[in-house]
């Protein structure tokens, strides 16, 4: 039986090296390699949605590969793929990296420069754990395998344009179409999806920021199942917890929710972190909120161009979505489209707060009436982004998911309320 071996390298030098290396290695088939993290997640994720069988048996991982670095994608991979066998090929072969590599998941680690004999061991072992987990797989194990739910994530362009409204709107939607939905809160220091839900509950996004490996009974026990069926992730109580959730563990929660969950929405405010730029890098869509005015628009055109400078998303992968839209203000979609250089939503959300007051100050915004053209707005928003089953049971395709990019370090802290 051959081992396919997919290498991860990003200097093209050293890409050559290994796959020539590779190649003379018995009844291996090396891949063309892939030349970054998002490429890597990418590819296996669609070979996983055809079928297990199509994934690698050995993924070779290059110490200087990015965005992501490479013990975080390690750490991904082994995640949302258990049974593909990861190996880390680096300079630095020393007791405490190699503890590092196998804490995030390596099946094995190969020193630089390669040696052939090290080499074939290394793969041949990952290769026979990867054989062995596919055949427990086989037999029915409660294992994740697939290519992950959908995440979108929720951003204001300033505080007060309704970003938490329409997140919770959105989760909504997608769970009454009976897609399996989470609705997590990254608006750390002030998030307060559990009033809009009428939710109290102890537990928050800080009990999972410390831990290494995030199993499904440790997140569950940290999710709030809402009457309405949603797994909910909340922000801490006291604000000041929320700068324990950083950029490494938001990427460890942001891929267990994925995993567990067809689709998840995330709130992330309106101000700028380490965790919430990870979030924002790591979604299948953002969506970025504003109102039509033109203090909003400024916002939205300064957080594009924002995200767009720290490598976290481009501004053509970006989606405004307009709230609180007449039609006599000056300012419209097309004009707000050509102000940030981003797709606006084909939906608008109208102002008209007087259907929302009575829901919003009863914090049971599940009990918003069907005929608001406001929630008619905000699930067709819902129905736009793919998050709506069609009556024939399948999903509707989105077309805002796009290229994910790198993120970038910040290190501001904000206060501020949505």
């Amino acid at each position: 039986m051959s081992t396919r071996i997919l290498p991860v390298v990003g200097d093209a030098d050293a890409a050559r090296s290994i796959t020539t290396l590779l190649s003379q290695l018995p009844d291996a088939e090396p891949a063309a390699p892939v030349g970054d993290s998002t490429s890597l997640i990418d590819t296996l994720a669609r070979l996983a949605a055809e079928s297990i069988d199509e994934l690698p048996e050995v993924v070779l991982v290059h110490e200087r590969i990015g965005p992501v670095p490479a013990l975080e994608l390690i750490r991904e991979v082994a995640l949302r793929f258990p049974a593909v066998g990861v190996i880390l090929v680096t300079t630095d072969a020393g007791p405490g990296f190699f503890a590092a590599a196998m804490d995030s998941g390596a099946r094995g680690l190969v020193g630089l420069p390669l040696s052939y004999e090290e080499l074939a061991q290394r793969v041949q072992a990952a290769a026979a754990w990867s054989v062995g987990v596919r055949r427990h797989l086989g037999q029915g194990a409660d294992v994740f395998t697939g290519p992950g739910g959908t995440v979108i994530t929720v951003s204001g362009a300033k505080g007060g344009v309704g970003t938490t409204m329409v997140a919770v709107q959105l989760a909504l939607a997608a769970r009454a179409s009976g897609m399996n939905t989470a609705l997590a809160d990254l608006d750390l220091q002030a998030g307060d999806i559990a009033s809009y839900l009428d939710v109290q509950f102890r537990r928050s996004i800080v009990d999972l920021a410390t831990i290494q490996d995030i199993s499904p009974r440790v997140l569950q026990d940290a999710v709030y199942i809402h009457p309405s069926g949603i797994g909910m992730l909340l922000a801490p109580g006291e604000g000041e917890r929320g700068e324990e959730v950083n950029e490494r563990s938001v990427r460890q929660i942001v891929s267990a929710l994925r995993n567990r969950y067809e689709v998840v929405i995330i709130d992330c405010g309106t101000q700028m972190n380490s965790a919430n730029a990870a979030a924002i890098e790591m979604a299948d869509t953002t969506l970025l909120l504003t109102t039509p005015d033109v203090v909003s628009v400024r916002a939205a055109k300064r957080m594009v161009r924002l995200w767009d400078r720290l490598q976290i998303r481009k501004a053509e992968e970006t989606v405004i979505v307009v709230n609180r839209h007449t039609r006599n203000t000056e300012i419209q979609p097309p004009l707000i489209e050509r102000i940030t250089s981003t797709r606006v939503a084909r939906v608008t959300i109208p102002a008209n707060f007087k259907e929302l007051q009575s829901a919003v100050d009863a914090g049971r915004m599940q009990d918003l009436e069907s005929r608001s053209t406001v929630k008619q707005a905000m699930w067709g928003l819902a129905g736009e982004l793919g998050l709506v089953k069609t009556p024939e049971g399948g999903e509707k395709s989105s077309k805002f998911k796009g290229d994910r990019g790198s993120v970038g370090v910040l290190r501001g802290r904000s206060k501020q309320h949505d």
